[in-house]
């Protein structure tokens, strides 16, 4: 029934058709559109709801009921969404009810509310209709359910509606649904009465928004914000200091809670008569009525209390392996002490309880301390202790007072027990729960079981399968833990335990540090084992992961190693049975005629993509053809394709080979062979929406942008790089695209077939001609410069790149698809319209439009320049059904206010104003800026009100979608299980809420990565999101623990939004914003399902800095998860097997990649104490021989570890190696993963893990998680030198450099040939930026890098520059210092971004605790290694010396020096600066110079003269560089911490201490105390530089000789690039000008650098060979 809307335009309204087809009269509806749409205009102007709100939201609630009454009665229809958003069992607003014991008390605080406070006069409440007061929690739901029963269509129609107009205006309180809720209850509370009844005018149109929405809005951003200079800047709050979103949540899911909320005037909301709380709204103080509801402190705490089951289940086992493998640590070996052995390995038990009882003590930082919580708490804390008790004290007594006897072997075996029992409850029961619930907590704990703890239940079968799966996992771990790590660690253990050191003593520290040497040894090693033994179990999961998924892909048909299942031959009868609601047709059409429509239009698209020439697409399609025997009669002859496939005679080529359009294809009839949901007839399908967030993705691109190289760094065009990769698309569009020029007549004889050369004798120059007149097409897509010409070439590559129009031109196939259907499953409709196109076309789109919404949320819409605003007309203009919602802001009218924010909608069917913009179609007024996060998650909010139907699919810019996967689109929504619905009202007797199934949240699908095989790093990349989005997700479906990851996810529409929508939006603290929805929606009862028949395309990162940074957001992330309170509750609530599925897929992968890496770093310190002992005393392998030690057994640990170590990085390609071998067979497999580790992918994996660990690390001790724009541009690009060495220098380059020489060390001392993994391992994360950066080797552009290397060294000191070492170094220690407070105006304030200072008590364990224990270990060695005796005195007596003054002069003397240099320069800048800068602009650059070159000089000058007095013993060399590195470090970072104030954003103090010019500086007062800081700064700053200079130099060295191989950039780029040389990228072309200038910077840079090495080369080589003659006996000299 067709109706009108009003459409906002200015005054004048437009009139916009819009028809519900099932929502009629002749329908029999309970209420017409005309009744809804005056209830809710009643509502608007009772409540004062926007015009634009209500009408948006009227098309909202008509569009649901019209989908719902399409597959079922109105009337129950109105019944079902009434069910799903207020009164049904799983309505949120009913869960809330219950959970804040309104059932119990519908007045929120009288009976329920804490008696601490003044009571409510009873009297002053309002009569509740049907309602008693009463302690029984059935009785209330009888009672819900009876009142919902009765309730009137009408009432039902009102109460969806209110929620409706409340949540459409909602903004940021939408990720509030308890809060939500609460408001929905006092409208509710005044809609019943007398005073609404009574109110006869309305109230103002945004009395809703300004009184009830924005008081709270404006608190949410101040927590966050704070005005400075008119502006809103961020505050220099963390998460523990901000009240967020959850916390104001919460605060409404107690009665407690709400009874906190308190009006200005101090009375509380609740003393208020219930219906007039509505009007009190604008009078709460929120400042004093919300607190923090969990404190996420930024600490690794959260680990231990979130994960302490896996820290007992770990720790605790190998305690026991431990114990059990050592008994001669604790034994007698004379005397029978049995009950001793079974009471050691017993007192794992204690160690259980005292993870626990630490767990418990940190819960006390991150819980608020109230009552409830503090008692809750030390009730678990009593308990903990005596189990503590309970499992220590046996070990006591039978240890100190009874080791042998009969009693004694009693007590040890029921310790035993005891430890068993305990370890096992504590590492199955969660946590939260090891005390239960009495009645008397059922009420108190019923909110946070519905809100946090209401996980899905597993059928059966899967929970079978979950406990058996992690039965499997930790019997092979444990079984292979035992016999390769635990068991063979004994005979090190008892090689070394007791061993003493003889004949060595230190000066100062006497014979204690020989003794303890081999006990340091052993605690070094045990720590490595444990990492290895966490790690071990990661390693199993992967495994069996993989195997279980492997085979439920064989089982579901999904492998191309199914023969069964005729894939290609029963095709058409599976697009029949399973993509076509036959069944219910009107007209029965032969299976075969419905079947060719959709298989030639499948085929058809393909060929518009330019995926097929016209002969494959003759050779695919079904045609027309006459019936034997009789010409008048045509029959329609299936393609030989169907059966071709499974023919091996048949030699057609139906499609090139390994191409998109076969695997696409191949695709389409392996997941029609699985079992997919019965399609309802499209008519009956749900309404949905596409949702697509738009920020500053490219949308279409430019002519300029595919002809031009990107810059002077790229070697080739965007189009070119295209054409190589897609050559047989690229060749079909030319075709199509001359087909089209000639049919046009743009231009004459195109061919040059004239009539004047048609004889024979020139057909050689006609094919010449031919070529060069078809030439421009090859080159540039086109000839002619007509801009229809011009558009299709870029559109050619706009569909091939990670473009906005490609992803909408995707997604619109879902409307092709509807469109299909509809005319395949009606024919009728067809007959009606006859042969009238244009109508028939006219009914489809509109059918399409009623089934279908495409919205894309563009948030700078109105901040676009003139391209992207053309873009963006043209995306409107050819697809008028797509929607735009965008952001308006208006300028304040009057100084002092704050701008006004209207969020807008707008479609192609708008009109185009005269100022060029469209009128919109919806224009809704928000409190303020929406944009209070990082961004996506805001901008998917304020669009979300513009969605239509009962789902939504969330879709990234950078995706794609193809029409034979839109076909699916019926099936995937009915894997929400809402589809076929019977008959009775979810309120009638026959049905009780404990049938209702759990609903289905979220249906997630697979992936297909278009950007594989983009080269080494992008096919990489591809393949981490391929496994991820197929195998893995499908285990996690059916385990139970898939989550939400954002695209191509389908939500259900009503579940999400009245839960807090479709991601979380804190700032930071919410960067990974799509995964807490998943965990919302798991928590809350949603389950999450996974569809392997449907697919998406989706684009990845394809360069190396493109691919870390994505991997540092996600990294960061994580960190920013572990803080989280959805951690804590998943963590300390889920059952064991479904906790042991969430850790391992989420938080375990980024804490096996830290572990890895700290493996690396902590097995390179066992080696430093293994290495100066075997460098130190005779090895022997009798430990009874005396003078020596038996390290034979420490050896063979050392080649067990790397094996371990090599084989937890090995296993992240079995995933990859598996899915491939499933889905394209055994050859294609290898040959993948050959081209990977031929192109040097295992050193790219090696640096992705150390930057997984470095982000999420830093993150916990610095926070600043924050959104990064990782571009996702073709990476052909060159980078240089200095800007890769300082993007990772501090996550991976400096640590890579200090383990580099501790395997030297290791290397000289006890060389063993596992050392080699590692050498390649720690290579990886020096070289690997450079060895993936494009055209690294080519030995011009390698020589320019240098220069650009010595010139980012050099500059920012006399002028401003961004890119320039001291920003670097500065920007670095900002992470501890911050920044002091922005000035807003500064022409510099622009440099960096707002950094906060760091918590000391956040960043002490890992700035100076971790340091300082690195120090100690490293200077302890070397120490050791210096305890012998090196002389003999007068009397012949041994001469011990000491190590320390040695190291400590290495360490310490270039500091003092460069302290002294600096203060000469400063004086000489102080007194001559003002002078010489008035005639040298770069004077402070020459003093910089001359500071910094002497720091270098210095540095180089004691490292030689320490090699020196070492005797040129090269190992104790290294080994003393070692130690004063770590005391280097140690002093600078204790130095940052604790002296150094708050950094300047602008660097004026920076180029003020070189030029000596202090005033104008903008310093103000901070002008005098400035320079003791800069002074303290420049100290530090000329160490970095040295070493800095130097590692960029060794990393330049070592990079040199590969230069000159020749050819090497071909091959390089080979591996890079995947292309073949005859497809190698050009090289760039310059002037003679440019090449000889060039060429003069080569020559001159590269004489530079040849002589630097020269003495690099002579310093590190010469003394080697030249040791004979050099010098032995400086150390008498210099006596150190």
């Amino acid at each position: 029934m067709p109706w009108t809307r009003l459409c906002c335009k200015a005054r004048r309204p437009i009139i916009i058709i819009q028809s519900y087809p099932a929502w009629t009269v002749e329908k029999g509806v309970p209420l017409t559109r005309e009744e809804i749409e005056s209830i809710m205009m009643d509502l608007t102007q009772k409540f004062g709801f926007q015009r634009d709100n209500m009408r948006n939201q009227l098309e909202v609630f008509m569009t649901m009921l019209d989908s719902r009454a399409s597959r079922m009665n109105p009337s129950l229809a109105l019944a079902t969404i009434h069910a799903d958003y207020i009164g049904g069992e799983n309505a949120n607003y009913r869960k809330w009810y219950f959970a804040a014991q309104l059932g119990l008390d519908d007045h929120v605080g009288y009976y329920s509310a804490s008696r601490r406070n003044k009571p409510i006069d009873p009297n002053s409440m309002a009569p509740q209709l049907d309602v008693e007061k009463h302690d029984s929690l059935a009785i209330a739901e009888h009672n819900w359910k009876l009142h919902m029963r009765q309730m009137s269509h009408f009432d039902r129609a009102r109460q969806v509606a209110l929620y409706l107009l409340l949540w459409g205006e909602a903004s940021q309180i939408r990720y509030l649904p308890e809060c939500l809720c609460f408001i929905y209850k006092c409208a509710e509370d005044f809609y019943l009465s007398p005073e609404y009844q009574q109110q006869r005018s309305p109230v103002p149109e945004d009395h809703y928004l300004r009184n009830v929405i924005s008081p709270l809005y404006r608190f949410i951003r101040d927590q966050g914000y704070e005005v400075q200079g008119g502006k809103h800047v961020k505050r220099e709050r963390d998460h523990s200091e901000t009240i967020g979103y959850d916390d104001i949540n919460q605060a409404f899911w107690s009665p407690e809670g709400i009874e906190r909320i308190h009006l200005k005037g101090g009375k509380r909301l609740v003393d208020i008569h219930s219906a007039g709380r509505w009007s009190a709204w604008s009078d709460i103080d929120w400042e004093s009525s919300l607190r923090k509801a969990y404190i996420e402190r930024r600490t690794w705490l959260h680990l231990l209390v979130n994960f302490s089951r896996i820290w007992i289940i770990h720790i605790v086992t190998f305690w026991y392996f431990t114990a059990y493998n050592a008994p001669f640590l604790y034994l007698d070996e004379n005397a029978d002490e049995a009950g001793v052995q079974w009471s050691v390995v017993a007192f794992g038990g204690a160690i259980a309880a005292l993870i626990m009882l630490v767990g418990v003590l940190c819960e006390f930082t991150f819980i608020p301390s109230t009552w409830d919580n503090s008692a809750m708490l030390i009730r678990r804390l009593a308990v903990l202790i005596a189990a503590m008790v309970l499992n220590a004290a046996p070990t006591v007594y039978i240890c100190l007072y009874n080791r042998t006897g009969t009693i004694s072997q009693i007590v040890g075996l029921f310790h035993f027990v005891i430890s068993l029992i305990t370890t096992i409850t504590f590492a199955i029961v969660p946590s939260n729960k090891l005390l239960g619930s009495s009645r008397k907590t059922l009420h108190k704990n019923l909110a946070s079981q519905t809100f946090t703890a209401s996980f899905p239940r597993l059928k059966g079968s899967d929970r079978a399968l979950s406990i058996f799966f992690w039965a499997l996992v930790f019997g092979c771990k444990l079984a292979e833990s035992y016999f390769f790590l635990a068991q063979p660690f004994k005979d090190p253990l008892k090689a070394l335990y007791a061993e003493r050191i003889h004949n060595c003593s230190d000066k100062y520290l006497g014979s204690t540090l020989c003794s303890i040497m081999p006990l340091l040894t052993v605690i070094m090693m045990f720590v490595v084992d444990l990492i290895l033994f966490f790690l071990d179990t990661y390693f199993w999961y992967i495994i069996w992961n993989t195997v279980f998924s492997v085979a439920f892909s064989f089982r579901l048909g999904t492998s191309v190693w199914t023969p069964w299942r005729n894939i290609f031959s029963g095709l058409p009868k599976r697009i029949y049975t399973k993509l076509v609601a036959a069944a219910d047709m009107d007209i029965k059409i032969k299976p075969k005629v419905l079947c060719s429509q959709i298989w030639n239009a499948v085929v058809i698209s393909m060929y518009r993509e330019h995926l097929l020439s016209i002969e494959h697409v003759q050779r695919l399609l079904y045609h027309q053809v006459s019936s034997p025997g009789d010409e008048n009669k045509t029959k329609l002859k299936a393609p030989t394709f169907f059966v071709a496939q499974e023919d091996s005679s048949v030699k057609t080529e139906f499609y090139p080979r390994h191409s998109e359009a076969k695997r696409r294809i191949n695709f389409f009839a392996q997941s029609l062979s699985t079992p997919i949901p019965e399609p309802l007839p499209v008519i009956e399908m749900p309404t949905f929406t596409v949702l697509v967030p738009h920020y500053s993705e490219k949308t279409l691109l430019s002519l300029r942008e595919i002809i031009r190289e990107e810059n002077q760094n790229s070697r080739v065009t965007l189009l070119e790089y295209l054409k190589q990769l897609h050559p047989v698309e690229w060749d079909n569009f030319v075709r199509d695209t001359k087909v089209l020029a000639e049919e046009s007549n743009t231009f004459s004889d195109a061919s040059g077939l004239g009539p004047n050369v048609l004889n024979s004798n020139k057909d050689s120059h006609r094919e010449m001609e031919k070529r060069n007149n078809d030439l421009p097409f090859y080159s540039i897509g086109f000839k002619s410069a007509a801009p229809e010409f011009i558009l299709r070439t870029r559109i050619w590559a706009s569909l091939r790149a990670q473009t906005l129009y490609r992803t909408v031109s995707g997604f619109m196939n879902y409307s092709k698809a509807i469109k299909l259907l509809y005319r395949v499953e009606n024919p009728k409709v067809v007959q009606h319209f006859g042969g009238n196109g244009d109508h028939l076309e006219q009914e489809l789109s509109r059918f399409a439009q009623q089934k279908f919404c495409f919205v894309v949320s563009m948030q700078r819409y109105t901040r676009f320049n003139k391209e992207e605003a053309e873009n963006a007309e043209f995306l409107l203009s050819a697809y008028p059904q797509l929607r735009i919602a965008y952001l308006d802001e208006q300028l304040p009218e009057t100084e002092g206010e704050e701008p006004v924010v209207y969020s807008v909608l707008i479609d192609g069917k708008c009109e185009i104003m005269p100022d060029g913009k469209r009128r919109p179609r919806f224009r809704i007024r928000l409190p303020g800026n929406p944009i209070l996060g990082d961004g996506k998650s805001d901008n998917q909010n304020h669009a979300i009100i513009f969605a239509r139907g009962e789902y939504v699919q969330l879709v990234d810019a950078n995706q794609d979608n193809y029409l034979e996967e839109a076909l699916k689109v019926r099936s995937v929504l009915g894997e929400f299980e809402q589809l076929h619905i019977r008959e009775a009202s979810p309120y009638s007797h026959q049905t009780t809420f404990t049938d209702a199934a759990e609903p289905v949240a979220i249906v997630g699908a697979r992936e297909y990565i278009f950007s594989e095989n983009i080269g080494v790093l992008g096919d990489v990349a591809a393949g981490k999101e391929q496994v991820f989005g197929t195998l893995t997700q499908r285990m996690l479906a059916k385990l139970g623990g898939r989550l939400h990851y954002g695209h191509p996810d389908f939500l259900n529409f009503i579940f999400m939004t009245t839960r807090g929508g479709v991601s979380k939006a804190q700032k930071g603290l919410h960067l990974n914003e799509d995964i807490y929805a998943g965990m919302m929606a798991f928590s809350r009862g949603g389950r999450i399902k996974h569809a392997e028949y449907y697919q998406c395309g989706k684009g990845r990162d394809l360069g190396f800095g493109s691919i870390l940074n994505f991997n540092t957001k996600i990294g960061t992330g994580m960190g920013e998860q572990m803080l989280s309170r959805e951690y804590y509750f998943l963590g300390t609530q889920l059952p064991l097997d479904r906790f042991l599925t969430f850790y391992y897929a989420h938080p375990g992968f980024h804490v096996n990649n830290i572990f890895i890496m700290l493996s690396v770093q902590l097995f390179m310190l066992s080696m430093l104490f293994i290495g100066s002992m075997s460098s130190s005393v005779t090895i022997c392998s009798d430990r009874a021989q005396e003078g020596c030690i038996n390290l034979v057994p420490v050896y063979d640990w050392i080649k067990r570890c790397i094996l371990s170590i090599f084989i937890v990085f090995s296993i992240a390609f079995l995933p990859l190696l598996l899915q491939e071998f499933t889905e394209r067979g055994l050859i294609r497999s290898l040959i993948r993963l050959g081209k990977h580790f031929v192109s040097l992918s295992p050193l790219f994996e090696v640096f992705v893990t150390q930057i997984y660990a470095n982000s999420i690390q830093t993150n916990l001790t610095f926070g600043g998680a924050c959104y990064i724009a990782t571009g996702r541009g073709f990476a052909t690009t060159r980078t240089p030198f200095h800007l890769l060495y300082s993007r990772f220098a501090g996550p991976s380059l400096y640590l890579g450099m200090r383990i580099l020489l501790m395997l030297v060390f290791a290397s000289m001392t006890m060389w063993v040939p596992h050392l080699v993994y590692f050498w390649v391992t720690t290579l990886a994360m020096i070289i690997s930026p450079f060895i993936f950066n494009p055209h690294q080797f080519a030995f011009t552009e390698f020589l320019l890098d240098y220069r650009e290397f010595l010139r980012w060294l050099s500059r920012g000191n006399s002028q401003t520059h961004t890119s320039s070492w001291i920003s670097y170094c500065r920007t670095l220690r900002t992470r501890t210092t911050g920044y002091k407070h922005k000035h807003l105006g500064h022409p510099s304030e622009s440099l960096g971004a707002d950094i906060p200072r760091a918590n000391f008590r956040v960043i002490f364990v890992s700035e100076i605790v971790l340091p300082l224990m690195q120090m100690v270990i490293c200077v302890l060695n070397y120490l050791f290694v210096h305890s012998f005796p090196s002389d003999l005195d007068r009397q012949g007596i041994a001469v011990y010396r000491s190590g320390l003054l040695r190291v400590g002069a290495l360490a310490l003397a270039p500091a003092i020096v460069n302290a002294g240099v600096l203060s000469v320069l400063f004086t000489i800048s102080l007194l001559l600066g003002p002078l010489m800068n008035m005639c040298c602009i770069k004077f402070g650059s020459i003093m910089a110079a001359i500071a910094h070159g002497i720091a270098v000089l210095t540095l180089l000058g004691f490292c030689e003269t320490f090699w020196a007095l070492e005797a040129w013993d090269g190992s104790h060399a290294v080994l003393g560089i070692i130690a004063a590195i770590s005391v280097q470090r140690f002093l600078f970072k204790v130095l940052t911490v604790v002296f150094l104030t708050r950094e300047f954003k602008q660097d004026e103090s920076n180029r003020a201490w070189w030029t000596g010019k202090w005033y104008g500086r903008g310093l103000g007062m901070h002008a005098i105390s400035q320079p003791l800081r800069e002074y303290l700064c420049k100290i530090i700053e000329m160490s970095m530089f040295g070493c800095d200079f130097l590692m960029g130099h060794i990393i330049l060295f070592f990079l040199f000789p590969i230069c000159l191989i020749p050819w090497i950039d071909r091959w390089h780029s080979t591996m890079l690039f995947w292309l073949r040389s005859s497809k190698q990228i050009r090289p760039p072309i310059f002037s003679a000008k440019q090449r000889a200038q060039r060429r003069g910077i080569a020559w001159t840079y590269g004489a530079l650098f040849v002589a630097l090495m020269v003495v690099f080369i002579v310093l590190v080589v010469g003394p080697l060979v030249m040791s004979k003659v050099m010098p032995k006996n400086i150390a008498k000299v210099i006596p150190i």
